[in-house]
Formats: structure tokens, sequence, C-alpha cells
């Protein structure tokens, strides 16, 4: 008796030779940069119980590292399948 043999339909994975991170992911970790930046800047203005320093500096911040940066991180290429 022979034994057919079935193709597993493995495809072959391709290596990606360049970076992983196109433009888009670096316009998008520069945004969350320079909002972090942003952050800290106010958060040293004004007397420590101010709106700069008390309100806008955490929000400024959040918003840098916990949206835009991992935003910035997480994002494909569309045409990279």
């Amino acid at each position: 008796m022979q034994e057919k043999k079935k193709q597993t339909g493995k495809k072959k994975q391709v290596q990606q030779t360049g970076l992983p991170f196109s433009g888009r992911n670096y316009i998008w970790m520069g945004a969350g940069l320079a909002v972090i930046l942003l952050g800290y800047i106010s958060l040293a203005q004004g007397p420590v119980n101010s709106f700069w320093s008390l309100t806008l500096a955490p929000v400024l911040l959040v918003i840098g590292y916990c949206v835009l940066m991992p935003i910035g991180i997480l994002l494909r290429n569309k045409t990279a399948g």
C-alpha cells in the first residue's frame, strides 16, 4: 500500500530586512514624547496646588504614556499582512 503525502499548506516565513517600525510609528511615538515633555513642563509650573501641576500635567502624562506611546509601538503597516 502506498500512502499519499498531503501537503500541509505551511507557508514560508519571509524575514523582513528593514526596520520594524514605519514612519507612521515614529510620528506617533514622537507625538507621545512631545506630550510627555509637555506634561513634565506643566508639572513644574506654578505652585503645587495649581491647575497646571495638579490637573493638566497628570492628564498629559497619562495620555502620553498610556495612549500615544503604545499606539506608536503596536501600530502595524497595512501592507505587511
